[in-house]
């Protein structure tokens, strides 16, 4: 602004309002011009405008190629003010049978491929519309929807497309917006029309009876759908949920029992080569221990093989470890967002998107039928004259010949319209034969008999949606399921049973050491076969836990707080060095601490207990987390910590308390239990818990006695029932009240 401009051209303005108007202006441009499909031809701006600027340049099916740089610029030129890699990457998404399930371009040249490779440039590649996308704009030069000026106002584009095919479920979308996203996976163009048909016939039908048509996605790449058929329902009934896609695959048989598993449908969006790339380093890293080697023999069609290490591998097995670790297996969300016929962004569920194109579809017939109907009425007022000026032939041609001014002459002379005039005017001598008259008395026959049951459908809603039904009915003849584009591709299965897979199958089995020192510190060393004397620890630091395990093993680690955390052994810091702090592994407490380390064992049962003498049993496998944050197990009262982990190994459980009496009862007595704080295992007057063990009294309570061991064999004065209070231990017991052993 210079000195001298007037103060007027300065506005005062809070910058919160003003930066938030033109990020919802941007949000709503985002939202409705360029991420979110309408419901209507499940299609966005940049694709509507590349079919329509196609269509502009005559390229449907049984028309030659153009180059694909002719269709870009067009669309960029015209109706697309975008960049022209947007809308070229937009146009070659469109036309790969891989990415899109009923293509709508057909592409000639290199449009890439599954393994990610991209498409070549747009000036050596060629396109042409397809049938899906000449149904898609069937009825665009009948009225059927409503035009817009284009960004320049030179030219009109459809607002939305006629859409005689169900392309927003067929093909599917995907988009991200500000603040929401879309995500619909391709189905079956065949089911759908069986739903809609269904629809029609019964409008209350709810979701639940359109499953019965529409089995579940259909992707181009094919696949297995693995969801449970209960989640599928409540996806597609709140239009938000996921898809299980696994890869299908097969076993072929060699000589002396050998086979190899053959790979031939991949989930869809998952590139190939970087699917055998990753499998390719888990096999190199040892994570599938039970694969050999990996192939990709594929061509036009994909073919990947996989062999075993040896014969007698589960290929059940093999598959699953490979589910687990790759993209063999994915999850394909559902998020059914998308712009309503008001352009209102909002998630439908199924049936709630077919009953929004059927309404589409209706509108278009009315006006198609309006259209048609206004045409007729335009010929027939056509034929009307041109029938008067057959009867009055003579006259006529006196009146053209001798009149100035022909046309008012007519007008007066025999009653017709200024059409009906212009029209006389305008016929060809050669049109004046007898033949002729017939021809238009019977084509205006043919016509009052269609501008009726025009009228009569326009009249009668039950009319325009039996005629519906039949449109639909006719598209599925267009694309069922024994036609090469309509037949179903990927494959729907039950859920898949729980296959146990061994962790060996995923991490190769190797002997080691774990060590967890007093301050806390983790480490696994190589082997069984370490000196206690030559392993170092920080200055101030030293031995707490020391176990022998293998990389398959799982840990488990007891807190004082009562929580169990579980560790995988092939994940511990190996190598030279102390290891590293456990607490980076686990979320423990800063005032809690490890009082107990061991491997699990699947059968195993527990006495858990706490400081206070309350306890519980609890299976092993309840106490396995499955996050950092471990689970909590028992819960200690006021003032009391959890400090003890014992396995089930006897018939009695004997406790030792800090007024060293022991008591000694059945196990039996103590409840098994999940979580809790347990019951009372020995009463105190004083103190609490020292020590608890699982043994059976017909080998004798054992513990040290000096540098040896002393067994007592008569128990008899220390049997009783839990929650005794139980009977001074026997002379020479140690001093720590600890059993030992």
């Amino acid at each position: 602004m210079t000195k001298d401009a007037p103060a007027a051209t300065l506005r005062e303005a809070d910058f919160a309002e003003e930066l938030g108007e033109r990020y919802l202006s941007y949000a709503l441009s985002t939202i409705m011009a360029r991420s979110l499909p309408d419901v209507r031809d499940g299609l966005k701006p940049v694709h509507r405008r590349l079919l329509f600027a196609m269509r502009e340049l005559g390229l449907d099916p049984r028309s030659g190629y153009k180059k694909a740089a002719r269709v870009v610029g067009d669309v960029i030129g015209k109706f697309h003010p975008h960049g022209d890699i947007a809308v070229y990457e937009a146009l070659v998404r469109l036309a790969q049978d891989f990415a899109v399930r009923y293509p709508l371009v057909d592409g000639q040249g290199n449009f890439g491929n599954i393994d990610g490779d991209n498409a070549a440039a747009m000036r050596y590649t060629e396109a042409r519309l397809t049938i899906v996308a000449e149904a898609l704009m069937n009825g665009l030069d009948q009225d059927a929807v409503d035009l817009r000026a284009t960004y320049d106002g030179e030219g009109a584009e459809p607002v939305v497309l006629p859409s005689a095919f169900p392309n927003l479920l067929a093909n599917g979308a995907t988009g991200i917006a500000v603040g929401m996203a879309t995500s619909i996976p391709p189905h079956n163009a065949a089911e759908l029309c069986d739903a809609l048909r269904h629809l029609i016939a019964k409008p209350e039908a709810p979701v639940a009876d359109l499953l019965q048509f529409v089995q579940g996605p259909d992707f181009p790449t094919g696949g297995v759908l693995v969801e449970p058929p209960e989640t599928m329902r409540v996806s597609y009934e709140t239009g938000r949920g996921s898809f299980r896609l696994r890869a299908h695959w097969q076993v072929e048989n060699h000589k002396n029992g050998l086979y190899t598993i053959v790979i031939d449908e991949i989930p869809y969006q998952v590139q190939k080569a970087r699917l055998i790339e990753r499998i390719a380093d888990l096999l190199t890293n040892k994570k599938l221990t039970l694969l050999a080697d990996i192939r990709d023999e594929s061509t036009e069609l994909v073919r990947v093989v996989l062999e075993p290490k040896s014969r007698s591998v589960d290929p059940a097995v093999l598959m699953e470890s490979l589910f687990r670790q790759t993209d063999l297996e994915t999850k394909f969300s559902l998020n059914l967002n998308v712009l309503d016929a008001t352009g209102i962004p909002r998630v439908m569920n199924l049936k709630e998107a077919l009953v929004a194109f059927l309404e589409h579809r209706h509108e278009v017939l009315i006006r198609r039928s309006n259209f048609r109907r206004a045409a007729i009425e335009r010929r027939l007022e056509i034929l009307d004259g041109y029938i008067i000026a057959f009867l009055n032939l003579d006259e006529v041609i006196r009146i053209i010949r001798e009149e100035d001014e022909p046309k008012p002459a007519l007008i007066a002379r025999f009653t017709v319209t200024d059409t009906q005039a212009e029209a006389i005017l305008n016929m060809r001598l050669r049109s004046l034969r007898r033949l002729e008259e017939m021809q238009l008395r019977t084509e205006q026959s043919e016509l009052r008999e269609e501008l009726g049951e025009i009228v009569a459908m326009l009249e009668d809603p039950k009319k325009r949606w039996k005629l519906l039904d039949f449109e639909i009915k006719e598209m599925r003849k267009r694309f069922g399921p024994d036609t090469p584009l309509g037949a179903r591709r990927t494959r729907i299965a039950s859920a898949p049973s729980a296959v146990v897979v061994p962790l060996e199958a995923m991490v190769e089995r190797e002997p080691i050491t774990v060590l967890l020192s007093e301050k806390g510190w983790i480490r696994a060393l190589r082997g069984h076969d370490i000196d206690p004397a030559r392993i170092e620890y920080k200055d101030g630091d030293g031995a707490l836990f020391s176990l022998t395990a293998e990389t398959t093993d799982k840990l488990l680690v007891f807190a004082t707080d009562g929580r169990v955390f579980t560790l995988a052994a092939d994940k511990l810091p190996r190598g030279r060095g102390f290891g590293e702090p456990l607490r980076l592994s686990i979320d423990l407490a800063n005032d809690q601490s490890i009082f107990a380390l061991r491997l699990h064992r699947p059968g195993t049962k527990l006495i858990v207990a706490s400081s206070d003498g309350r306890g519980f049993i609890v299976p092993e496998e309840q106490v396995i987390a499955q996050t950092r944050t471990g689970r909590q197990i028992v819960l200690p009262a006021d003032g009391a910590k959890a400090e003890f982990c014992v396995p089930v190994t006897g018939t009695h459980v004997a406790t030792v308390g800090e007024n060293r009496k022991i008591l000694i009862f059945p196990v039996e007595q103590l409840p098994t239990m999940g979580k809790g704080r347990g019951v009372m295992l020995q009463r105190f007057k004083d103190g609490g818990l020292s020590d608890v063990i699982s043994m059976t009294p017909a080998a004798g309570l054992n513990f040290p006695f000096g540098t040896r061991q002393r067994t007592v064999t008569d128990l008899t004065p220390w049997l009783g029932d839990r929650a005794g209070a139980g009977r001074l231990a026997p002379p020479g017991f140690p001093r720590d009240n600890k059993f030992g052993g």
